[in-house]
């Protein structure tokens, strides 16, 4: 039986890094549903997330949170309100050489806030395509009215994945103070 204290979910579109960053963070072996990919349309990576990956990090102070890994496709969002239920915060993360990469954060950011309001936004695959960086998606924000952390993050790079993580729990310290 899986226990843990606290559950932060990885959401986003497929390829954007759910899986590593994971198992980037993850204090014990992943747990991972991944398949052949079929939909190569939408990315020509070997295996894609069917279910979903889960890994353990534990704190300093003992805590142990869980994380859970969705699947990226959306013909899984059946899946999306079951892994976030209980959670403390959602990571998305955004695949930057999608040339639809607005569309997908809109997309994700409005399926996600109804399971929570604390979500950090990371967007990965930036030194593939470093056009605009992280402006476009300031901008996106700004005129939508979204006030989400944003961060550039390599999902293979435990600083980068943890400081998002990091994010998220600041923001239930500060909510519960």
């Amino acid at each position: 039986m899986i226990l843990q204290q606290y559950k932060i979910v990885f959401g986003g579109t497929m390829g954007a890094g759910k899986s590593a960053a994971i198992k980037t963070l993850s204090d014990i072996p992943v747990i991972a549903t991944e398949a052949v990919n079929t939909d190569t349309e939408a990315h020509a990576k070997l295996l894609t997330t069917v279910g979903i990956d889960y890994g353990e990090i534990h704190l300093e102070d003992g805590i142990k949170i869980g994380l859970y890994g969705t699947p990226g496709q959306d013909r899984f969002d059946f899946m999306w309100p079951l892994v976030c239920k209980g959670a403390i915060g959602t990571v998305i993360l955004i695949d930057h050489t999608r040339p639809e990469r607005l569309h997908d954060l809109e997309f994700y950011l409005n399926a996600f806030q109804a399971y929570g309001s604390n979500i950090v936004v990371g967007i990965t695959h930036l030194d593939q395509q470093d056009d605009q960086m992280l402006k476009i998606y300031r901008d996106w924000m700004s005129i939508h009215g979204c006030c989400y952390p944003l961060f550039a993050a390599d999902a293979r790079q435990k600083d980068d994945v943890l400081l998002m993580i990091e994010s998220l729990i600041a923001s239930v310290e500060i909510q519960t103070a």
